[in-house]
């Protein structure tokens, strides 16, 4: 899609963005995990940033570049829940609260960055589009802040698990904690429920 005429990107590229928004606002993530584990522990040791310019949110947890890549934010999950619930005093759903807040995400990272920002990229999977498998940063009040983490502290989205219900990012479920302990975003209502089993301490 990216490789078309430039008279011809805009209405394209709103296409794909509305394509997997609406997915998503349905209960339906289309953009597929990674095809070989990712090594976040990599971030520690040789920590590689690219500059990235996003584009839109495709979902809670990932969004277009400005050169076609999608961009999945590794550690965390946004919610994909499409059951009426009430938030703010407004019906809507779990999944379009996620959206909704990845979008104000980014516009503030953005705001902060001159419309791009660092990601180190873990991984990425081959095909069009491609998806990189990353972790991006911004800086806020003059700190640098991990975009993952901000989305989960703000209660807009949850640490992300492995199969056995472990945290990818062990941060992020400190910081997944606090944010429902605070009753921040989507853990302000009360009949929310959480999308993964509880963490099982006895599992290797």
């Amino acid at each position: 899609m990216i490789a078309l005429p430039s008279a011809a990107r805009a209405d394209t590229v709103s296409d794909f963005v509305g394509y997997y928004q609406n997915a998503y606002a349905e209960g339906r993530d289309l953009i597929p995990g990674p095809q070989i584990p990712l090594d976040i522990s990599s971030i520690a040791s040789r920590l590689d940033l690219q500059t990235v310019s996003p584009k839109a949110a495709l979902s809670g947890s990932a969004f277009l570049g400005a050169d076609g890549d999608v961009i999945k934010l590794a550690g965390v999950q946004g919610c994909l829940s499409a059951e009426p619930l009430e938030f703010a005093g407004m019906p809507t759903t779990c999944a379009m609260i996620s959206l909704a807040g990845m979008t104000a995400t980014l516009d503030e990272a953005k705001a902060g960055a001159g419309d791009a920002f660092p990601c180190h990229v873990f991984a990425q999977n081959p095909g069009r589009p491609t998806v990189r498998f990353a972790e991006c940063f911004f800086v806020e009040n003059g700190a640098v802040r991990s975009l993952s983490e901000a989305l989960i502290r703000k209660g807009l989205a949850f640490a992300a698990r492995d199969r056995a219900g472990r945290p990818v990012s062990p941060e992020y479920l400190q910081a997944e904690e606090t944010a429902r302990g605070e009753q921040a975003g989507i853990w302000a209502n009360g009949q929310f429920t959480h999308p993964y089993h509880p963490v099982n301490p006895s599992t290797n």
